[in-house]
């Protein structure tokens, strides 16, 4: 933790209702967002989640431990116009999903690939009506305009917070599917998250497992729950 974290300023944490949901009271007084918003939940049980992120601080406060904090204060923050953002970005990523596009070689990754990845294209199918364009090697393939329209539209009512978190969802796993399927509590997280982790996997039981990129998937697996946390808190 960096020396310049403030001090802890407060004695107790707690959710209580507030305008436009459930705030996050610190003593008394409602806590606030990086720029000065009201740190408002859209449910009691999140704000409840948050208070316990306060009040399990110590001496000084360690933003890096306080993960729902800060996607709810990201989406506050962010407005309407971030939340666009963020439903432009997972409509793009599926012209580049990572289930969409296959390894051509060796035959055991394809036939895991295959096992695995079909699974969540015939979801989005029955989910949403899309039929997503599957491909192996490195040749592009944009999906239908139709099949990004029914996603949008799916979507795109959302609140800031359920855009935001299915955004960085997407962004960890590589996959907007595997981030939808995240959303609609469609598969068990975990399974989601291996889905994703499939290609790092295989290539681990081949060549072994490197002290380096297992800290980085334990990084993005703790981000990846809190994602999940939040989404299911939301």
């Amino acid at each position: 933790m960096s020396e310049a974290a403030p001090k802890r300023f407060y004695t107790e944490a707690k959710a209580e209702p507030a305008e436009g949901g459930w705030g996050v009271f610190l003593d008394g007084r409602q806590a606030r967002t990086l720029k000065r918003a009201p740190l408002t939940a859209p449910t009691e049980q999140l704000a409840r989640a948050i208070a316990d992120e306060w009040a399990g601080q110590g001496e000084h406060i360690d933003r890096t431990t306080m993960p729902l904090t800060a996607l709810l204060s990201a989406a506050i923050d962010g407005g309407r116009d971030y939340a666009r953002q963020c439903l432009d970005e997972v409509i793009n990523y599926l012209n580049s999903d990572l289930v969409c596009y296959r390894a051509e070689t060796p035959d055991e990754l394809v036939r895991r690939q295959t096992k695995v990845w079909d699974a969540y294209v015939g979801w989005m199918k029955d989910a949403f009506g899309v039929s997503l364009t599957v491909v192996a090697g490195v040749i592009a393939a944009l999906q239908p305009e139709e099949g990004l329209r029914a996603v949008r539209d799916a979507i795109a009512d959302e609140s800031a917070e359920t855009l935001l978190a299915i955004r960085i969802a997407t962004n960890i796993t590589g996959s907007a599917v595997l981030a939808l399927a995240l959303w609609k509590d469609a598969f068990k997280s975990d399974e989601i998250f291996e889905a994703a982790r499939l290609d790092e996997r295989f290539q681990a039981e081949r060549w072994g497992a490197d002290a380096e990129a297992q800290e980085r998937e334990a990084r993005l697996y703790e981000d990846f729950s809190a994602v999940v946390s939040f989404l299911r808190l939301t």
